[in-house]
């Protein structure tokens, strides 16, 4: 039951991806399987739930890969780099047109907006944490954790709608940059203190 359900979000986030929220059908996802419409409603009841559960099962795998980065033994530095770098829209983080579909989808739905919500707040706190875990280390200065975490964060996610929508409003690499100058800016180093810390 588990494994079929699995299959069925999995297949969901997929059809999600290539069609839109606004488009993708139930029978999108069965056709996927080669299972019937009814069995997907069986396990989720609505197409709304079905989103909904697919958008938590994609954040529960960004939110444990996260955790792996920040669970290092290394510097706080370090961990905090690693993780600006994963989830930077020039990094190795994937999904990024399933959020931004998300996103806009949560404005009308609030199952969904719920889920979205409750991934954004569990990003801020875990960076938020090892941004303490830095200061509290001597190894770097940040007076508001929490508000650089969200500055931080809206950035990535303003950067990945350009990254992602708007092809060729900024390369790559410019985005990587920025995103460096903004993590040294908000902890008080340099650039080049910061690539000499976590090299």
């Amino acid at each position: 039951m588990a494994e079929r359900r699995g299959e069925l979000l999995r297949a969901a986030i997929e059809q999600i991806e290539a069609r839109g929220v606004a488009a993708v059908r139930i029978a999108d996802v069965a056709a996927v399987l080669g299972v019937s419409n009814a069995l997907v409603l069986y396990h989720f009841s609505t197409k709304e739930r079905l989103v909904a559960e697919a958008f938590r099962y994609a954040a529960e795998d960004d939110l444990a890969h996260l955790r792996k980065l920040l669970g290092r033994r290394t510097t706080a530095l370090r961990r905090l780099r690693a993780a600006v770098r994963w989830y930077a829209p020039t990094g190795q983080a994937k999904g990024w047109r399933l959020w931004i579909e998300g996103w806009a989808a949560a404005l009308r739905e609030p199952a969904l907006r719920e889920v979205t919500r409750d991934l954004d707040r569990q990003w801020k706190a875990a960076l938020t944490e090892v941004i303490e875990a830095g200061v509290a280390a001597d190894e770097f200065h940040c007076p508001d954790p929490p508000a650089t975490a969200l500055r931080l964060t809206a950035l990535l996610d303003g950067l990945a709608v350009q990254l992602t929508a708007y092809d060729g409003a900024v390369s790559r690499s410019r985005a990587q940059d920025w995103a460096d100058e903004a993590l040294a800016h908000e902890l008080g180093l340099t650039r080049a203190s910061l690539t000499a810390a976590t090299r």
